[in-house]
């Protein structure tokens, strides 16, 4: 997992237009650091308590700050402002497109903070904003793999390299399926239990071919074979067959993976010639569908067997019983 670092002139970039981002002053602002996805409202910081202030969020000002700036005097609103820019503050956004005081514009100019002023209202600049934030922020890493949406699931191959991660991928494309990544896939989780897997911006919508070479897929096979991101729902390990090991033959034995403290299911799948790994890894796909819709093969299996298993235990008891009753019967 490695951390992002967002500076000012990207957030403006990436925002301009989805925010309504007017630049009112950032003389050297951009290159400050964003480094959290946390929103602050200084209020309190204006009116003179900076005990707790987090000054390292983007500041928003709104209907409430500004009125309350109002009722200040120009010395009093100077030296609020001075108290609060004494802090490196990443950037300032004024919603509602409110009037901005002078004495803040020309004091954020002499200490290169970026001044921004968008049209929207405070509550939908936060939201739009934090949102823009949580997924920057969200954590992240890289990991060597292949990711394909089979049947709606995001089925992330793994193994060691040259096991044929990226065959099966092909093969699964040339199927119907769609190719979200190859050999790196970039895992982010965006809330407490679901992880998005997307490809680096150099490989999208490409896969490498051992002997081959490197293959557009979007190009050969196009649009409806690819999708820019995907839930990583199912693990399919490749591993070499190895006629000693003990491998799960009912399915009862459930392992799971985790990745960014996210468990997800995980299945080991041993690769031997002539095995259609393409059609298995299809029905992984649409069991993990039965599982999710609450129907799971192996233990509605397992219940059957245990019933059968009891009902020939009730009917061998009844011939023994039947049995004993012959034996005695001495007429």
């Amino acid at each position: 997992m490695y951390s992002r670092e967002l500076s000012v002139q990207k957030f403006y970039k990436d925002n301009r237009q989805r925010l309504k981002l007017n630049v009112l002053t950032c003389d050297g602002g951009f290159n400050r650091a964003i480094d959290n996805a946390e929103l602050n409202r200084p209020g309190l910081a204006l009116a003179g308590f900076i005990d707790i202030f987090t000054y390292n969020r983007v500041q928003i000002l709104g209907n409430t700050e500004l009125r309350f700036l109002k009722t200040l005097s120009r010395a009093q609103k100077m030296e609020s402002f001075r108290k609060v820019l004494k802090f490196e503050i990443p950037c300032i956004i004024v919603t509602e497109s409110n009037r901005v005081p002078r004495e803040l514009i020309d004091l954020c100019h002499k200490r290169s903070i970026c001044v921004f002023r968008s049209s929207y209202s405070t509550t939908v600049l936060s939201h739009l904003l934090s949102d823009y934030l949580q997924n920057y922020f969200a954590p992240h890493e890289t990991v060597h793999s292949t990711l394909v949406d089979v049947y709606g699931i995001g089925m992330l191959f793994t193994g060691r390299s040259g096991i044929g991660k990226s065959e099966i991928a092909l093969d699964l494309v040339e199927r119907g399926h769609r190719l979200v990544a190859d050999d790196v896939v970039i895992i982010t989780r965006k809330s407490e239990e679901i992880l998005m897997g997307e490809a680096s911006e150099l490989s999208e919508n490409h896969i490498e071919i051992r002997g081959l070479g490197i293959i557009d897929v979007r190009g050969i096979f196009g649009v409806r074979a690819v999708r820019v991101h995907k839930r990583v729902e199912v693990e399919v390990k490749l591993v070499e067959f190895d006629p000693k090991a003990n491998y799960d033959r009912l399915g009862l034995d459930e392992k799971t993976t985790t990745i960014l403290d996210v468990e997800i299911p995980q299945v080991i799948l041993p690769i031997n010639p002539g095995k259609n790994i393409t059609v298995i890894a299809e029905t992984i796909a649409l069991n993990q569908l039965m599982k999710i819709y609450g129907h799971h093969a192996p233990k509605e299996f397992a219940k059957r067997l245990e019933k059968k298993m009891k009902q020939q235990e009730r009917d061998h008891l009844l011939k023994l019983k039947q049995r004993d009753f012959l034996e005695k019967d001495y007429e």
